[in-house]
């Protein structure tokens, strides 16, 4: 259903609730009185965001909203609550961060909450000009969020190399943009489809395409528009390499799921995917799935730095995920979706642990971990659970979504060998997986003085790991509330 501007509104109102937000955080930075209460500013404009996001979500109705710039649905829904619960999280672990000066918090957490508002338009947007806009609003404040240590070289250099990379692959999606637009004469993703069948110029077609999959997969960290990732991810404050590992990734895959849904489907009809001039994109996509998941489980056994190794995981996750879009089938979505809950819970835990390790044992290689298990056994185990979740084995909630990605990808044998480097790569990522686990269990530490993390840090940890059992005990309902989205 269409929606005038003046309705729309009452769709908007979580993003409008961060707008406010971001003014009020902004100004408690020029008061010297309230500079030190900008964090909870933010985290209380993201409750009241919460609150108005989740009556919004009870509305099952799909309606196009400022002039079908952007779409309100239950799929966008998901995908914000994802978003909107990981920010939090980085903000409340972000105070007690040693990494960060005080200084420069107020700045901190209005980039993010930028970026939060650039996230959330992303899961709204069905125009090619709110796409590119939702996507800059997010890459900008990140490449100062890179950046911000400005007397450590490594962020610095972070940043410049996310600047460099970033601004290319945003060039090339908006020429791919342009193309599209220019062979179809439409802006709008839902209409592009029927367009494109009527133009006799395949190669162009096939151009644009490959140009916007460069704008997507800098986003996702795909192959072969990964290479900003590790040393991103080894440079920033480890908060932002958190969060950069999980929001952007969702919003990510949410906005390249429902361009791919509605460009390469009759109307999302799964049963329907009508080529656009025989131009086999599904097998291009296995390809680059391939190729993601292979260069980044490869590439991860070589890594000594502990940040290093959870971005190339995170490229190898990528390529999981990219390996369900390929068939575009129900099952296949379903299992994107459900899967992307559970990596970020574990990935969060994760980066959470490497926070309480540079804190207290100024830890960034694998070798700093030794003897852990014996100083924090509680923490040593949760992130054991939280590693054994990543390489998908059971009994953990990785293990269920990764059955899931499989279980999408088996039913189009087109894609049967793809499902085979799938089943290597996750032999492969146990590895360097236990590269961490070998250090905190089977060495003794250099120095026996055992460290307490921060209770917000400690029980962040605690409570974010329990899903991966959680999810695992009790995955049908979740499973089931997903399937019900579409």
């Amino acid at each position: 259903m269409f929606e005038n501007n003046f309705q729309s509104l009452s769709y908007f109102l979580p993003e409008l609730v961060i707008v406010f937000t971001i003014l009020f955080v902004v100004i408690s930075d020029l008061v010297e009185d309230l500079k030190k209460y900008s964090h909870y500013i933010a985290l209380v404009g993201l409750g009241f965001t919460a609150v108005l996001l989740y009556l919004a979500g009870y509305s099952a109705d799909t309606n196009f909203i400022f002039n079908k710039m952007l779409i309100f649905d239950s799929f966008s829904f998901y995908f914000k609550s994802i978003i909107l619960f990981c920010t939090a999280s980085i903000i409340i672990v972000s105070r007690f961060s040693l990494e960060l000066d005080d200084e420069y918090r107020p700045e901190y957490n209005t980039l993010l909450l930028v970026i939060l508002l650039g996230l959330f338009l992303m899961t709204n947007s069905v125009n090619l000009i709110m796409i590119y806009l939702s996507l800059e609003l997010v890459s900008i404040p990140s490449y100062v969020l890179a950046g911000i240590l400005k007397n450590d070289k490594k962020s610095n250099e972070a940043s410049l190399k996310y600047v460099i990379f970033g601004s290319f692959a945003s060039g090339l999606m908006l020429f791919g943009f342009s193309l599209l637009y220019g062979v179809s004469g439409s802006l709008d993703i839902y209409e592009i489809h029927d367009k494109l069948l009527l133009v006799n110029n395949p190669s162009l077609i096939l151009f644009s395409i490959i140009l916007i999959l460069a704008g997507f997969g800098y986003k996702i960290s795909m192959v072969p528009f990964h290479y900003w990732t590790p040393d991103v991810y080894e440079g920033s404050p480890t908060t932002i390499t958190a969060f950069l590992s999980v929001a952007p990734k969702a919003a990510g895959f949410a906005l390249f799921l429902r361009v791919f849904l509605s460009v390469f489907t009759e109307g999302g009809d799964f049963s329907s995917r009508m080529p656009i001039f025989n131009i086999s994109w599904p097998m291009l996509l296995a390809i680059l799935s391939a190729a993601t998941m292979t260069v980044g489980n490869v590439l991860a056994l070589r890594q000594e730095n502990v940040k290093r190794m959870l971005a190339y995981s995170t490229i190898s996750h990528v390529g999981f995920m990219l390996m369900a879009v390929c068939t575009l089938t129900p099952i296949a979505i379903n299992g994107i979706m459900f899967y992307i809950l559970m990596y970020s819970f574990m990935n969060l835990s994760a980066f959470y642990m490497v926070i309480y390790m540079s804190n207290k044992y100024n830890a960034e290689v694998i070798d700093d971990w030794k003897g852990i298990a014996f100083k924090n056994p509680l923490l040593a185990a949760f992130m054991v659970l939280n590693l054994v979740s990543l390489a998908g084995l059971p009994p953990t909630s990785g293990f269920v979504g990764k059955v899931y990605l499989f279980r999408g990808l088996f039913y189009d044998k087109e894609f049967m060998w793809l499902g085979i480097i799938a089943v290597l790569n996750s032999v492969i990522s146990l590895y360097y997986y236990f590269k961490i686990v070998k250090s905190m269990y089977f060495y003794d530490s250099d120095d026996s003085k055992a460290l307490k993390a921060h209770p917000v840090i400690h029980w962040s940890i605690i409570l974010l790991s329990a899903q991966n059992i959680l999810f695992y005990i009790y995955w049908s309902d979740l499973y089931e509330y997903i399937e019900n989205l579409f």
